[in-house]
C-alpha cells in the first residue's frame, strides 16, 4: 500500500515549483466537480452560507450606521455670518478702487471696455463729482446693454428708434436743440398708463439735456421687458433684415400687441438660447408638484440612519436670480408668471428702454419712474400736504417697536394666461401659498441654542407652526382669479387674504419681503429707505444691480424661498416651538465647548437694516439715477452719430495726411 504513495511523493518532489501549483489546482477542481456530481444538494448549502455571510453584514452595517446616526454630532456651522463679511469686503473693495480723477476715470474705461470714452465724458464725470457721486467706474451693466448696436450704423439705430416708437406702449422722449419732449406716436392702442415711465425719464434728464446732441430714446411702457432677440441672430449680423424697408418687413408682418394665442413668451424667449442648451429641444416638462401636505419620502430618515441638514432649506444664495440661465433649466421657467405675459414679444434687435429685464432680454436698462417719482404708495417719507419728501417716514417705528415677523401685503399680479392654467405657481402665488400653509409638515431649521450664541443645532418643525411663528404675509386683492384653479374661491382657499394697508404699515415690521409682480419690484427703494431689513427675491436685473451688495444692504432669497425660514431663526433666534423640538432631541449634537462665542443674530439683522437706509442716502439718491441717465445719454449719443469718431472723447480731427488720402 505505501509503494504507490512512495512513488507519488517521488514524483511530486521531482516537479518543478511551476507544475506543482498546476497539480494542486488541478486536483482541486476535479474535487469539487466529483462533490457536485455525488452531492447535488451541495449548491443549496452553499448558496445559504452566501446569504448567511450577506445578512449578517447587513445587519454589522445597520448596526454601524445606527451607532453612527445616535453619536452626538459636532455643532452646525453656519454660512450667514461668512456672507455677509464677504459682502462687507466686496462692497469696501469696490467702493475703495472707484477713480477719485478725470484721468483715472478715463483709463479705467479704456481698460474695460476697450474703447475710448464718449464726447462729453469729461462734464459727466464733472456732473458726478459735484454731486458727490461714489460710483464712478461700475457700468459694466450699461456697456453690456449697448454693444450689440455697435452693429448697427447711427443712421440705421436712429431709424430703429422711430420705427419702434409707433410700435403700442411705445412712446418716444426726444433730445433736440438741447430741450427734451414726449412723444407719443402710438396708433391709438388702449393703454392705462401711456407716457408714464416716458415723462418720468424726460425729467431725469433735464439738469443737462443741453449739453446732449439730438437723440431718441424709445421707452417701454410695460414693466416686462419686450426684445427678446433669436440666438442665431445675435451670433449672424447677416440675419439682421434691412430696416429701410420698414419695421413690418423686420418683423415678418404687421405688430399685433398681444399673442392672441398664436405663441407665447417662453416659446420667444427659448429661441434666444444656445441650440444645445436644454429649452431648445421639442419636448417641455414639469417636476412633480407635491400636494398640500405632502412631503419627500425619505428611506434613510424613516430608519433613524441620517440627519443631514444638507437639503434645500438650508442652501444660501450668494445674490439675487437676476443671473439665473432659464435655458439650461427650462422647468423653472413654470415659476415665472413673466414667461407668460399677454405681452407679445419683439423679435429683433430695436432700442428698447425699460426699468428692468431679465436674463436673455435685449432692453437697455433706466432708473424706473416709480424710483424718481414721489408718490404716496412708493415714496418713502413722502409728505403729500408741503409736497416734500422727508428722511424719516412719520410712521417710522423704532427698531425696538417693531414686529419680528416676515410682512408683506399685495395683489395677485405676477403674470399672464398665454397660455392660461398656471397662475397657481407664480412667484407671488407660491410664496403667499407657503406660508398659509397651516399642515403638519416638518421643516428643517436650524437655530442658535442656547439662544444668542454662534451654537447652531438644528430640528424638525411643522410648517404650520413655523408660518404662524414667522409670517405676515398675505394677498390684498384678488386679479385674474378665474384662471386659477377652482376659480376666486379656488384662490381664496389656498391663500391668505387680508385687507390693504397704506404703505406706513410696514415700517412696524423688522424684515420686509419684496417680490415681482408683472415684472420688477417698484417698492425697493422705499423698503430700503425705511429702518427694517429689506428680504429680495426677484429674476429681474436693473440698472443699480452692481451698486448694491447682497447680504449687506439686504438679504437675497432664491425663487423658491426654501431658505426664508432659516434666514428668520438665525436672525431672530429660536422660538417656543423651536425650543420644544430641540428639547425633544437634547443630546443629539455636541457642545460647543470653548468655540461658543455670542452672536446676536437681532443685531445682525439691524445692520443689514442700516446699511440698506445708508445706500439710499448715498448711492440710491435722486441725483444718482441722473447721473446714470447723463452718463446713459453720451453713450447713446455717440451710437446714434453718424461719425462716432467725432463722438468719442479726446478726439482731435483727422490728421492732414489722412484728409489728403482721402481726396
Amino acid at each position: 500500500m505505501s509503494a504507490p504513495f512512495t512513488q507519488l511523493e517521488r514524483r511530486v518532489k521531482g516537479m518543478s515549483p511551476r507544475n506543482r501549483i498546476l497539480a494542486l489546482a488541478g486536483a482541486t477542481l476535479t474535487i469539487l466537480f466529483l462533490f457536485h456530481i455525488l452531492a447535488p444538494h451541495s449548491n443549496s448549502l452553499l448558496s445559504n452560507t452566501h446569504r448567511w455571510t450577506t445578512a449578517s453584514s447587513s445587519v454589522i452595517r445597520s448596526k454601524f450606521l445606527r451607532a453612527k446616526a445616535a453619536a452626538p454630532k459636532p455643532p452646525i456651522h453656519h454660512p450667514i455670518p461668512k456672507l455677509m463679511a464677504d459682502a462687507r469686503d466686496a462692497f469696501d473693495e469696490k467702493l475703495a478702487r472707484q477713480s477719485k480723477t478725470l484721468e483715472q476715470a478715463v483709463a479705467e474705461y479704456e481698460k474695460r471696455y476697450r474703447r475710448s470714452p464718449p464726447k462729453g465724458f469729461d462734464g459727466w464725470f464733472e456732473f458726478a463729482k459735484q454731486h458727490n457721486s461714489i460710483i464712478i467706474d461700475e457700468y459694466d451693466q450699461l456697456a453690456r446693454d449697448l454693444e450689440p448696436f455697435w452693429l448697427f450704423s447711427g443712421e440705421e439705430l436712429r431709424r430703429r428708434c422711430i420705427q419702434v416708437g409707433f410700435l403700442p406702449s411705445v412712446d418716444l422722449v426726444r433730445i433736440e436743440k438741447g430741450k427734451t419732449r414726449t412723444i407719443d406716436v402710438s396708433k391709438g392702442f388702449d393703454d392705462s398708463e401711456v407716457g408714464a415711465r416716458a415723462k418720468g425719464f424726460r425729467v431725469m434728464l433735464e439738469k443737462f439735456q443741453d449739453k446732449l446732441p439730438d437723440m431718441d430714446f424709445p421707452i417701454n411702457e410695460k414693466a416686462e421687458g419686450r426684445i427678446l432677440v433669436p440666438w442665431e441672430e445675435n451670433l449672424f449680423s447677416n440675419l439682421t433684415a434691412d430696416s429701410s424697408l420698414g419695421i413690418e418687413h423686420v418683423l415678418g408682418g404687421e405688430f399685433i400687441p398681444d399673442w392672441r394665442g398664436d405663441g407665447n413668451v417662453w416659446e420667444a424667449y427659448r429661441r434666444t438660447c444656445d441650440p444645445s442648451s436644454q429649452a431648445r429641444r421639442l419636448f417641455g416638462s414639469l417636476r412633480a408638484q407635491l400636494k398640500e401636505g405632502q412631503a419627500p419620502i425619505s428611506r434613510l430618515a424613516d430608519a433613524g440612519l441620517t440627519a443631514s441638514i444638507d437639503s434645500e432649506d438650508f442652501i444660501f444664495p450668494q445674490g439675487i436670480d437676476d443671473k439665473y440661465d432659464f435655458c439650461d433649466h427650462p422647468w423653472a421657467h413654470y415659476n415665472q408668471g413673466h414667461f407668460f405675459s399677454d405681452w407679445r414679444t419683439i423679435h429683433a434687435l430695436y432700442p428698447m428702454f425699460s426699468p428692468a429685464k431679465g436674463m436673455g432680454y435685449s432692453d437697455i436698462l433706466i432708473p424706473s419712474h416709480y424710483y424718481f417719482s414721489s408718490t404716496k404708495r412708493y415714496t418713502y417719507g413722502w409728505d403729500p400736504v408741503n409736497m416734500v419728501i422727508k428722511d424719516v417716514d412719520d410712521m417710522e417705528t423704532s427698531w425696538e417697536e417693531k414686529s419680528d415677523d416676515i410682512f408683506w401685503r399685495g395683489a395677485t399680479t405676477g403674470g399672464g394666461s398665454s397660455p392660461p392654467g398656471f397662475l397657481a405657481q407664480y412667484q407671488r402665488h407660491r410664496l403667499i401659498k407657503m406660508t398659509s400653509d397651516q399642515s403638519d409638515v416638518n421643516k428643517t431649521v436650524v437655530f442658535a441654542d442656547p439662544p444668542g450664541t454662534n451654537n447652531f443645532v438644528s430640528a424638525e418643525v411643522a410648517i404650520g407652526q413655523l408660518n404662524t411663528d414667522m409670517m405676515d404675509v398675505a394677498f390684498t386683492k384678488a386679479v385674474g382669479c378665474t384662471q386659477y384653479p377652482g376659480g376666486c374661491d379656488g384662490m381664496r382657499k389656498d391663500h391668505r387674504f387680508a385687507d390693504a394697508v397704506p404703505l406706513g404699515e410696514n415700517w412696524r415690521h423688522k424684515y420686509l419681503i419684496d417680490i415681482d409682480g408683472m415684472g420688477y419690484s417698484a417698492r425697493l427703494f422705499a423698503l430700503l429707505k425705511s429702518e427694517c431689513a429689506v428680504l429680495k427675491s426677484t429674476v429681474y436685473t436693473e440698472f443699480m444691480s452692481e451698486w448694491i451688495q447682497p447680504w449687506l444692504h439686504y438679504v437675497p432669497i432664491s425663487q423658491m424661498y426654501k431658505e426664508i425660514y432659516n434666514v428668520h431663526a438665525f436672525f431672530s433666534g429660536p422660538s417656543e416651538a423651536m425650543l420644544r423640538a430641540s428639547n425633544a432631541t437634547r443630546g443629539a449634537y455636541q457642545n460647543g465647548g470653548l468655540t461658543t462665542r455670542k452672536l446676536d443674530g437681532d443685531a445682525e439683522l439691524r445692520k443689514i437694516a442700516k446699511a440698506g437706509r445708508d445706500w439710499m442716502f448715498t448711492i440710491g439718491r435722486k441725483i444718482d439715477m441722473e447721473i446714470y441717465v447723463y452718463r446713459l445719454c453720451i453713450e447713446w449719443g455717440r451710437l446714434t452719430a453718424d461719425d462716432r469718431d467725432a463722438a468719442t472723447y479726446g478726439y482731435k480731427g483727422k490728421s492732414e495726411p489722412a484728409k489728403e488720402a482721402a481726396t
